[in-house]
């Protein structure tokens, strides 16, 4: 006798197929999901260091003053003549040391620049004069500078001498003047200007105060 075919059993198994899914797809979805990275801070802007504050330069302890007498001369020099020799050695001492320089705006006398020193407490005083020699001089070419430093509080003289327009310069030693001639205005107060230049030179030596230049 012949067994008909039994169609409960692929039911069944459908059925368990089904809840099978079922069960699977219920445990997937009851899983915990994976929490996002937290998000990096957003740095906080350091603030620049505020500079320290820069001290107070100090004073030098040295100063110069320049004067010199334009219309109490026998001679009527240009007063680009003084002006010259001033800048000259004004330049120098600037240059050749870290004192205070200034030039005297107005007319001042031997006496004046005495009374000058002596009302000073740590400035010296440069009294500058230009001279030419009648018995020698034969034009402007030959002018000489004359300087005298007065110190300060006692204006005793610390230092003095004599320059010429036309100096021999080895290096920065002035062994006296040259026999060479040029004429003109400016040319000639170049020259004075530099003669200027070695009275300011002579002057640092004598008080110490000389820094090396390269040259």
């Amino acid at each position: 006798m012949n067994r008909k075919p039994n169609r409960v059993e692929p039911i069944v198994l459908l059925l368990l197929l089904v809840a099978f899914c079922a069960v699977v797809s219920q445990a997937q979805s009851g899983r915990r999901q994976p929490k996002a990275p937290p998000a990096a801070p957003v740095p906080t802007p350091t603030p620049e260091p505020t500079p320290a504050p820069k001290p107070p330069e100090e004073e030098s302890e040295v100063g110069f003053i320049i004067g010199s007498d334009r219309i109490g001369t026998f001679h009527n020099f240009p007063i680009s003549y003084y002006d010259a020799a001033m800048q000259g050695c004004a330049d120098r001492l600037r240059s050749g040391s870290s004192a205070a320089v200034s030039i005297s705006q107005g007319n001042m006398n031997r006496g004046e620049a005495i009374k000058k020193a002596k009302g000073e407490t740590k400035t010296y005083v440069v009294y500058m004069n230009l001279v030419l020699d009648n018995m020698t001089a034969q034009s402007y070419d030959d002018l000489e500078i004359d300087y005298v430093v007065f110190a300060p509080q006692t204006a005793k003289v610390v230092n003095s001498g004599r320059t010429f327009l036309r100096a021999v310069r080895k290096g920065p030693i002035v062994v006296g003047p040259s026999s060479t001639r040029r004429s003109g205005a400016l040319y000639r107060e170049e020259l004075i200007r530099q003669a200027g230049e070695d009275a300011g030179e002579r002057i640092l030596k004598a008080l110490n105060l000389d820094i090396p230049v390269r040259r």
